[in-house]
């Protein structure tokens, strides 16, 4: 999967279950949750679908990319 300056995940353990974000990149010193789930049972379900989520964003980062010019 490509790196992406702009969008990236996180996984976080919270009383015992995993929650999995898609983190946008506003600004240098801002970042913003652009998309939540929580309740996975395991920190690699939490992971997978946070890789999958983030290739959607990215592929959509893409297409954006070239409609604009």
């Amino acid at each position: 999967m490509p790196k992406s300056r702009k969008y990236d995940m996180r996984v976080i353990e919270a009383d015992g279950t995993w929650k999995a974000e898609i983190v946008r990149r506003a600004s240098a010193k801002k970042s913003v949750v652009s998309k939540t789930q929580d309740g996975f049972v395991t920190e690699a379900d939490a992971k997978a679908w946070a890789e999958k989520e983030l290739a959607v964003f990215l592929e959509l980062n893409e297409h954006n990319k070239r409609k604009r010019t």
